[in-house]
């Protein structure tokens, strides 16, 4: 679920929720709760834990990339016409490699579109992966990480799905208490590393009106 201080800060920050703003509608899955946007068909934040009993086992899931809707949505997301052909990776926001040693129910469900927005391959493949990959050993190390991550703005169009301008990510280590963010641009540009993409997490917090801590 999302955590306390995010989730009340959210509803603060969109008062009446359901009423006031019915553009955004909070999803809980097993092991992630997605705040999805009906108007850019992407999420504008997605929460999850990554725990090493999570992510390390003798006989992990096999990965078989099975998009589809989200079951839980009340319209249709039937995506994958959007994104066919259209240059762009559906990009994970909880990777499923973070569930690869939960049931195989709990992996599909990183599948679903309400946690899936338009990346380039760029980015999908390069730096994003590398940011993914240290959250997974950082929760080998420490056991807990609570990550948020999520999509602001939008370049264009993919027939109804929108392509986000930026791409972010929260991590909080549990036990170091230790914070990091991360701020990515949704272009072609060349994986550097991610130091340069790390900022003050008051950067993220002011882009997307959340408070973290």
């Amino acid at each position: 679920m999302l955590g306390k201080i995010s989730f009340l800060y959210l509803f603060l920050l969109f008062p009446c929720f359901q009423q006031t703003n019915p553009d955004l509608v909070i999803i809980k899955h097993s092991n992630f709760t997605t705040t999805f946007s009906k108007s850019k068909n992407y999420p504008i934040m997605v929460e999850w834990w990554v725990t090493k009993s999570k992510i390390t086992c003798k006989e992990p899931h096999k990965r078989e990339n099975s998009f589809k809707p989200d079951p839980k949505l009340s319209w249709d997301t039937k995506f994958n016409d959007d994104y066919l052909n259209s240059g762009y990776d559906r990009g994970h926001m909880c990777p499923a490699a973070d569930n690869l040693c939960l049931t195989k129910n709990i992996l599909e469900e990183t599948f679903f579109f309400s946690n899936i927005s338009p990346q380039q391959h760029a980015l999908n493949a390069g730096d994003w992966l590398t940011l993914e990959t240290l959250t997974r050993e950082l929760a080998e190390r420490n056991d807990s990480v609570h990550v948020w991550s999520g999509n602001l703005g939008e370049i264009k169009k993919i027939k109804d799905v929108s392509v986000p301008t930026q791409c972010w990510k929260v991590i909080h280590i549990k036990k170091t208490n230790k914070w990091e963010a991360y701020l990515f641009e949704n272009n072609k540009s060349k994986a550097d590393g991610i130091i340069d993409n790390k900022v003050q997490l008051s950067k993220i917090e002011s882009l997307t009106g959340l408070k973290f801590k």
